[in-house]
């Protein structure tokens, strides 16, 4: 039997360029604006081989307080029974929010791939090679490349040009209903039907009235979807049920439940129309898997959250899905890589697509990505080490 040998996760600090924070919400700024940035690299190392993860900033954060928790307890297991590991992470920590689960078995599937020299989407037995990607805004500001509704349709007719065929807004957080409004519609106006169209307000909306009058906007715009409307926060079942009664939009639901059974609920109370997975957020890719063969099951689409190599493999392998999403971009970031630049040989970059705005899957061995260790060895401000 193999045996994990050594859990390391090395902290990253640098200086984020072209986006600011308001109200903790990422907001488009101009581009010699300043931010800290964090980020982690998580290393799972057995007599088999080694598996990486990679992952910056937001709620993701959390995830890396959890995996000191249970890195000893991680010594001398099996690094090949994922499933198993998944499911006693998930009772150790049913008292939480499960999110480190998510960077552990991403390691351990980079490394069950490397072991046996095929990439991740071979082993989950992919479905394609190239994926249709929507570009994914940052949030608005007052100021800045994305500080106007103008701004917006500007951006997507760019990203129309480019190649892409589906853009989604995340407009201001919600305080002047009548600007999303306009948001939704100028953007619609300005792309015609060139592309599909979605709104994220990411819960900004404070009533149901709001939530409502916006979800109407998009009705008539004729968006693809409407995620997370208003501030009850993504996860009663019986309000989105609601809305989405009142709406023929479809709803996307699911970012902020966490858990497999938690999104099979969601989906057998009818509380959303396309379901959200998030390998970070979700319990790794085996916990995508589950959620994805899950509302295949009834019906329905699964949309991931997020871009990253990941999420590559497993949108490869999933049949009932439609985007990859980049995110998050504005006019002034068009170049992801440039804040991030952790990986030596891949790019979601918006400049970075295909044909039709598509781009392909990873085909080396594991996550089929390799990491720039001298950027790493530069900007590490802490590391946890068990062996």
């Amino acid at each position: 039997m193999s045996a994990i040998r050594r859990v390391r996760l090395q902290t990253l600090g640098w200086t984020r360029r072209g986006r600011a924070f308001d109200r903790f919400l990422p907001v488009a700024s101009d581009t010699d604006s300043e931010s800290p940035g964090r980020g982690w690299v998580l290393t799972i190392e057995s007599d088999a081989g080694t598996g990486r993860h990679v992952w910056s900033s937001g709620i993701n954060g959390f995830a890396a307080a959890a995996v000191p928790q249970v890195a000893n307890w991680l010594l001398g297991q099996d690094p090949f029974q994922r499933e198993r590991i998944w499911s006693d992470l998930s009772h150790f920590w049913r008292k939480h929010d499960r999110t480190g689960i998510g960077c552990i078995d991403i390691a351990l599937w980079d490394l069950a791939g490397r072991a046996y020299g095929v990439g991740v989407s071979q082993l989950l037995g992919g479905y394609r090679t190239t994926l249709p990607a929507y570009v994914s805004t940052l949030h608005g500001a007052e100021t800045g490349s994305l500080s106007a509704p103008e701004d917006y349709a500007d951006f997507a007719v760019q990203c129309a040009d480019l190649g892409y065929t589906a853009f989604k807004i995340h407009g201001w957080n919600g305080e002047d209903i009548p600007r999303e409004v306009a948001n939704v519609l100028g953007v619609r106006a300005a792309v015609g039907e060139r592309m599909a169209l979605m709104l994220d307000p990411s819960c900004g909306y404070s009533t149901f009235a709001d939530a409502l009058r916006v979800g109407r906007a998009c009705d008539e715009a004729g968006f693809f979807w409407y995620e997370d409307p208003y501030r009850e926060g993504g996860i009663s079942v019986h309000a989105h049920r609601r809305l989405g009664e009142l709406l023929t939009t479809p709803l996307l639901l699911g970012e902020h439940v966490r858990g497999f059974a938690a999104h099979v609920d969601q989906i057998a109370g009818r509380g959303t129309d396309f379901v959200r997975a998030d390998a970070d957020l979700d319990g790794g890719i085996t916990g995508v898997m589950k959620i994805a063969h899950a509302a295949e099951g009834f019906g329905l689409d699964v949309e991931l959250h997020g871009p990253g190599p990941a999420h590559r493999a497993c949108m490869s392998a999933i049949r009932n899905t439609n985007f990859y999403e980049l995110a998050l971009s504005a006019p002034s970031l068009l170049r992801a890589s440039d804040d991030f630049p952790v990986y030596l040989d891949y790019s979601d970059d918006v400049l970075a697509a295909g044909p039709g705005g598509t781009f392909p899957v990873p085909v080396d061995a594991g996550l089929g990505v390799e990491l720039d260790e001298d950027w790493i060895g530069a900007h590490v401000v802490d590391e946890f080490v068990a062996d």
